[in-house]
């Protein structure tokens, strides 16, 4: 054996021990990020004409990057929409990248795309939409609502000829995902923005949609964004009422679950998603609260024919195998990416290796642990809960404390390497939010981080 293949074999286990400590290690240290002026210093130029070796690369990175992020499944991670991924799922995202599977078009992938469409066939199954109705994986909760509001927009336009040349208008509300808006631009269409109901626990204000709807942009909206758990708070619309308001207006509505979604499987707020199965797409993202490595989103259409029309691209070198082998289903026709991994194996071998039953608990136990954290949290004089506990999110803030507090409390509980909890806005104010994700954090966790607030 040559020496290369020897050098190769070890790096193979170092790799390999360090991918089995951190699978294994539930509670990781929680890292902290540094200027590139640092990095640099620390590590040197890594890029070299001669190159620096695999030995000395990976000792840089075991050693000093990886110290310098933050893990997203410490169990005392509570910020943004943190997630867990299972350790199935980052296993098989190891043999995911090792297959070398091309999960464009089943010619190539047919194995690793049967497996994706057996997870997504769970997926499905969860929105009630009717047996036709079936999705692709995708990179995330942007490009997934893209493809979806891409696919509206040109079927719109292919039964609205005459708004061919005109921008087109997606209505949205004041709590949907700042991607809504990114992706907008992407498309070069206009969103206008409906105010949440006056109470602010609730979503979409139906009745100022329906005065946008009756208004001189009613000839330019294509689409309905509606929002089936919010980042912030975990507030879902009125999904059924948003449903009546399209069908009789006969406008294509996309709810947005990237988020959300996870909590279709649990049946204590199952019928707080009722009308999402009257939705023409809707976005899930797996590597949120169905415990995927990142990056793995999903879109799920009522319509796949009308997905593809807008999607299937063409090419001679594309439609050269006509064998029956080849024939099956096609991912790249139904979102916007022709060349993309098989994002959607993890997830199908978590579920597969742990049954849908455990998924339905691990989510229910993010629910569980905000309903815990609120009653602790009102139980506690020194603190007051800001509105109920939304899915997994609790709202809350400390008595007397300003924005400098919030966030000096945020860094210094970072800096000791004790949790990562951030605060964000509501309703104009500053407060601190918890976001349930990892069935691994536990009540103790909880008690120690309110301990901090003293």
């Amino acid at each position: 054996m040559h020496s290369i293949d020897m050098d190769l074999v070890e790096m193979t286990l170092d790799v390999m021990k360090y991918a089995i400590g951190r699978i294994s290690n539930i509670t990781p240290e929680l890292g902290s990020p540094k200027k590139e002026e640092e990095l640099l210093k620390m590590v040197g130029e890594t890029i070299t004409p001669e190159g620096i070796g695999g030995e000395n690369a990976f000792k840089l990175f075991r050693d000093v990057l990886v110290k310098a992020t933050v893990p997203i499944d410490h169990p005392r991670h509570l910020a943004f929409v943190p997630a867990a991924p299972t350790r199935a799922a980052i296993m098989f995202d190891l043999v995911t990248s090792a297959s070398s599977i091309h999960g464009a078009y089943w010619m190539e992938g047919a194995g690793g795309i049967f497996c994706e469409n057996q997870a997504m066939k769970w997926l499905v199954s969860l929105t009630g939409l009717p047996d036709s109705a079936f999705g692709v994986f995708t990179s995330g909760g942007t490009a997934a609502n893209l493809s979806a509001l891409v696919a509206a927009r040109d079927h719109f336009r292919n039964t609205h000829p005459e708004t061919r040349s005109k921008k087109g208008i997606i209505i949205t509300s004041e709590g949907a995902h700042s991607s809504i808006n990114a992706m907008a631009k992407v498309m070069d269409a206009e969103v206008h923005v409906v105010e949440t109901e006056k109470d602010f626990f609730s979503g979409m204000d139906l009745q100022k949609a329906l005065k946008v709807l009756n208004s001189d942009l009613r000839e330019r909206i294509f689409a309905v964004v509606a929002t089936g758990g919010t980042t912030n708070a975990g507030i879902i619309d009125d999904l059924k009422g948003i449903a009546e308001v399209c069908a009789s207006e006969k406008i294509w509505m996309h709810v947005d679950c990237a988020y959300g979604g996870g909590a279709l499987a649990a049946k204590s707020v199952r019928d707080l998603f009722n009308g999402i199965e009257k939705a023409d797409s809707i976005t899930i993202d797996p590597h949120k609260w169905l415990f995927s490595p990142y990056d793995c989103g999903a879109v799920i259409y009522k319509n796949l024919e009308i997905a593809k029309n807008a999607h299937s691209q063409k090419g001679a070198y594309l439609d050269i195998f006509k064998d029956e082998g080849a024939q099956g289903f096609n991912p790249a026709d139904y979102q916007i990416q022709l060349t993309r991994r098989l994002r959607g194996m993890p997830l199908w071998f978590s579920l597969a290796m742990h049954g849908t039953k455990k998924y339905q608990w691990a989510i229910e136990r993010g629910i569980e642990l905000a309903k815990i954290a609120e009653n602790k949290i009102k139980q506690n004089d020194l603190l007051e809960l800001v509105r109920p506990a939304g899915l997994s999110v609790v709202l809350f803030k400390r008595k007397g404390w300003n924005a400098d507090d919030y966030k000096e409390w945020t860094y210094k509980n970072h800096r000791d390497g004790f949790a990562l909890v951030t605060p964000t806005k509501w309703k104009e104010e500053d407060v601190i939010r918890f976001c349930f994700i990892n069935p691994d954090t536990t009540e103790d966790d909880i008690d120690q981080i309110l301990e901090t607030l003293k």
